[in-house]
């Protein structure tokens, strides 16, 4: 391969164990091509394993990027709830009655559909590859997405098959009509074999841009002993299913403690060792999009604006919605471009001041993910205290909203705000403020009478004055700040910060709003990051294992780089801050579960983490049974309080109706088959 590079098309999916398949078109482009059917002789050539491996990196796209996969790793959550516009997936997904958890919502297919054709895939390299003797070290890139897989299989749905229809981690031709379901100690031993296998064969510099290597094994290794080990110990005794004994069944038998002892290890010869990767310096580095791929990315599904490789969907202009796209951004966006603003105060005219404009914090809104107000008050992982000395809050929302009118070519000199002030493009003309509301901000409604075309006042049919409301939202004020506010601690489902981290950014807007700004982000999705190394050892630190590093010193690794700041994204200001001392004088000396999934809530906001921390720590229900949030109205401000029924059933998804229905097998076969909360 000459090319620095992977370069691809996203290859169809097949169903159940059919796979993804790619062919080599040329020396420096892998080109992937959808086929139905292909016998082994495919993988018989080096080519053919480049070929194939290529489909198993793009095959992320599927996950990652995805509205409705971060939506079943969000909602429901301590960040997340439905939005204003959500439909029934997301409303199901939230477990507070507005919807339901169901075998036939897109929770439960999220998984599981786009897996096994790539497990299959990753048999087919390694039963071809092996048997011809090929590098190591290209089919330990398989043994690493077969583990990935499997471990996003087993985290979701608990034991699922090993065997896809021609025998246990055998590759398949034929389409299959019976399964059988695998215990997951029996799930683990594969995946801890294909890891170790991978740690032991990967280079320790990826041989194409964005290709695994040992470390990247390492953290998935590290991650996997982690919740294996929570899964051993069952401290709530959470069932699981198929039903089994909780013991492992690898060759060496190890015990929970054990296992918390190794992902500590295995974390921290990754951060001893670290070959190519890095921390960045600061937190906005390691999510800003003009420094995309840098050293803390250690995986991601990659996008670019190139329209033929760039994403394998239909391009860039108007999105679809669906993978291969990039589109799990649009989920966390409000719809700012309802915000209105008075232009001219002799014909009160009204115009959109904040419009849809491709760049990161911006971009498309759908309102379908509102993050929940208990985040920001009182006791929430951003509290006051964090907000005033941690820069992972500024460089995670977007609390500032920019007027941008004058892109879209108006020559609207200013639009008038609060105080008396005029506002211009390209200045503030809403901003998320910490107050709270009760306390401080001037809720008076911004109103001006609804003119006609000739400056006649309109009248309803009662002959009442017709007013308009300026700002639309019932924003507030407050004294000496010359745009509108609103209390970030009274956030609705229709109005609330969205995620900078993961927002759209083009380098074609040509000074514009951009024309493409409808479509999937050509942003890669980031899937690892080197940070999470410092928290899966502190993790297992807390649950018993030691070494060089205690938890209290491998969190503060990460809250002294998140004290420093050299740019407010909420001020569009270069800064220089530093605030690590008081970060790590804040850190509590005894770390605890519940202040490592803190931690891991501030370093990974909205990036589809959540669920899967919650149910590995056994910590859904007690973290996020509660919350709060205001209604969707545009001038709804005061919180709500919700509750969800999150049963242990629950923690682990329902295996989807449609893999049901299509298997060849008896009723009672397949009603044993789903997992016990789902049963019909």
């Amino acid at each position: 391969m000459k090319t620095n590079n992977i370069k691809y098309f996203l290859a169809a999916g097949l169903i159940s164990c059919g796979i993804a398949t790619t062919m080599v078109s040329c020396s420096d482009i892998l080109d992937e091509q959808p086929r139905s059917t292909f016998d082994p002789s495919f993988f018989n050539t080096e080519k053919g394993i480049e070929g194939g491996l290529t489909s198993l990196y793009a095959h992320l796209r599927y996950y990652y990027g995805n509205g409705y996969f971060l939506n079943s790793l969000e909602t429901g959550t301590d960040e997340y709830t439905y939005a204003q516009s959500a439909d029934g997936n997301f409303k199901d997904a939230d477990l507070s009655g507005a919807g339901q958890m169901t075998p036939t919502n897109s929770i439960a297919g999220s998984v599981w559909g786009n897996a096994f054709p790539n497990i299959n895939t990753c048999n087919g390299i390694l039963e071809q590859g092996g048997e011809l003797g090929f590098n190591v070290s290209l089919l330990a890139e398989a043994h690493f997405f077969r583990a990935f897989d499997y471990f996003l299989l087993v985290q979701t749905y608990g034991g699922v098959p090993l065997d896809l229809g021609a025998g246990e981690l055998k590759f398949n031709m034929t389409k299959v009509s019976a399964s059988k379901r695998n215990t997951v100690p029996e799930v683990y031993k594969v995946i801890f074999e294909d890891l170790e296998t991978a740690v032991k064969d990967l280079p320790e510099t990826p041989r194409l841009t964005g290709t695994v290597t040992k470390n990247v094994a390492r953290l998935f290794l590290a991650k996997a002993y982690l919740t294996f080990a929570w899964w051993l110990e069952n401290p709530n005794n959470i069932p699981t299913y198929p039903e089994c004994e909780r013991k492992d069944v690898s060759d060496n038998p190890k015990t929970a403690a054990q296992y918390y002892q190794l992902a500590y290890d295995v974390a921290m010869e990754a951060i001893n060792n670290p070959g190519p990767y890095a921390l960045q310096p600061t937190f906005y580095d390691v999510n800003a999009a003009s420094n995309d791929r840098n050293s803390e990315t250690m995986l991601y599904a990659d996008h670019n604006e190139n329209e033929k490789y760039g994403n394998g969907g239909a391009g860039y202009g108007w999105g679809n919605g669906a993978s291969p796209e990039n589109f799990a951004y649009w989920m966390e966006t409000w719809n700012y471009t309802e915000m209105t603003a008075l232009s001219d105060n002799v014909k009160n005219t009204l115009i959109n001041p904040v419009q849809r404009e491709a760049v990161q914090g911006l971009g498309r809104p759908w309102t379908r993910m509102a993050p929940v107000a208990d985040a920001f008050i009182e006791g929430g992982v951003w509290e006051d205290a964090v907000k005033s000395i941690d820069s992972r809050y500024d460089a995670t929302f977007t609390l500032s909203y920019y007027t941008n009118w004058d892109k879209s070519g108006s020559d609207v000199p200013f639009v008038y705000g609060p105080n008396g002030s005029q506002i211009k493009p390209n200045e503030i003309y809403f901003r998320f403020v910490d107050e709270a509301t009760e306390a401080n901000i001037d809720w008076t409604r911004w109103e001006v009478l609804d003119l006609d075309a000739n400056g006649n006042v309109q009248k309803d049919d009662n002959g009442i004055e017709k007013k308009k409301e300026v700002t639309k939202f019932g924003f507030g004020s407050l004294p000496g700040i010359p745009y509108f506010v609103r209390s970030v601690k009274n956030i609705s489902r229709k109005c609330y910060p969205c995620n900078w981290k993961i927002g759209i950014s083009r380098t074609d807007n040509n000074g514009g709003l951009g024309s493409k700004v409808n479509g999937g982000s050509p942003r890669p999705w980031n899937i690892a990051k080197f940070s999470e190394f410092y928290l899966i050892a502190a993790e297992a630190a807390v649950k018993g294992a030691t070494g060089a590093k205690t938890a209290y010193e491998l969190v503060n690794v990460l809250r002294a780089r998140a004290g420093k700041q050299t740019y407010s994204v909420n001020d569009h200001a270069h800064v220089n801050i530093d605030n690590s001392a008081a970060m790590v004088a804040a850190t509590p000396t005894e770390i605890t579960i519940d202040y490592i999934l803190d931690e891991r809530s501030r370093e990974f906001w909205g990036e589809g983490y959540r669920w899967f921390d919650l149910v590995r720590t056994q910590k859904w229900a007690e973290r996020a049974t509660t919350y709060h949030i205001a209604k969707d109205g545009f001038l709804d401000t005061q919180l709500q309080e919700y509750t969800r029924v999150i049963p242990y059933g629950y923690y682990l998804r329902p295996i989807p109706q449609g893999q049901i229905d299509a298997m060849e097998m008896s009723t009672e076969e397949k009603i044993a088959y789903q997992n016990p909360a789902y049963r019909k």
